[in-house]
């Protein structure tokens, strides 16, 4: 077997990984600052050193083939780790390190922002990074180093850090608690009732905690951010059931009623992260200030 045959060169194979991500030559040009045609020709030059065919070409448009799947997750799997291994070595020379994080847009603005002045009081050689994102990450596609989810359980394939449990409060309008009636379950549970998208079964769960009948739920508008809700919510158009952690400040200052006490979710907050970042200096530190603080 001819090795230099199994190794194409660097070129070929950022090229080609580009282009499989985006499934577009015209986007992997743009990134890797080619033209289209440079791009064609190097996936080109690629399936012909392995003998493959790679992407399926109808009229402008290319599709990954079955192996050409294949081919990129192993692939990005492995620049992934070139990546890393390159940081690990410049932050070692340099003394400084760079760390690329994604968080929840609302846990990344109330908690994480907050307290980040003292991860750098204590490294102020590093840097962090954020990237607000609600989705799942991939780390083979995007260039994440770690992030803080919330999940149910450890993810298959990461190395997750359970940092708390998530503890749902029911919030109201600050005038609420000025009201002689309580605010009993029952009552609750008669309200319009505000959702975030990416936890639509919290109110199915607090109605069962409760003992609730399931169909006197009345369903409000959802939101993708969690700041949108609270904001609902102050704004009087429903009841909400978040995470304590990110309305403390608020209800602190009376901007915001809670009623009854805090409800246990089947959620997680996590760190998460590849195996191959592991040992990256930045994540190393940043891993065990964030631990410290919880």
């Amino acid at each position: 077997m001819n090795y230099r045959h199994l190794t194409p060169s660097m070129s070929l194979l950022l090229a080609f990984e580009a282009a499989a991500r985006h499934e577009s030559y015209t986007r992997a040009a743009v990134e890797l600052s080619l033209t289209q045609s440079a791009i064609s020709r190097q996936v080109q030059a690629l399936e012909q050193q392995l003998g493959l065919t790679l992407f399926r070409r109808e009229g402008r448009q290319v599709q990954l083939t079955d192996v050409g799947r294949l081919y990129q997750r192993e692939l990005s799997e492995a620049l992934g780790r070139i990546r890393s291994a390159t940081l690990q070595a410049l932050a070692h020379q340099s003394g400084v390190g760079t760390l690329r994080l994604a968080t929840l847009p609302t846990f990344g603005s109330k908690w994480l922002l907050p307290r980040l002045n003292t991860f750098y009081a204590a490294h102020p050689g590093m840097l962090v990074h954020i990237h607000s994102r609600i989705e799942a990450i991939n780390f083979d596609t995007s260039e994440i180093d770690a992030a803080i989810g919330v999940a149910t359980h450890d993810l298959p394939g990461l190395i997750c850090h359970r940092l708390h449990a998530e503890q749902l409060l029911v919030i109201l309008p600050a005038n609420a608690g000025e009201d002689a009636q309580p605010w009993t379950p029952t009552r609750i549970s008669q309200e319009l009732l505000l959702n975030v998208a990416n936890n639509p079964h919290a109110w199915g769960e607090w109605f069962s905690h409760h003992a609730l009948p399931h169909r006197t739920m009345r369903l409000g508008p959802s939101f993708e951010l969690t700041s949108h809700l609270i904001q609902a919510v102050r704004a009087g158009i429903g009841i909400g059931l978040v995470p304590r952690v990110l309305v403390e400040d608020e209800l602190d200052s009376g901007e915001l009623y809670s009623a009854g006490e805090p409800f246990a979710s089947q959620r997680s907050y996590y760190l998460i992260y590849p195996p191959r970042n592991e040992n990256l200096p930045s994540l190393r530190a940043f891993r065990s200030w964030l631990l410290a603080q919880l």
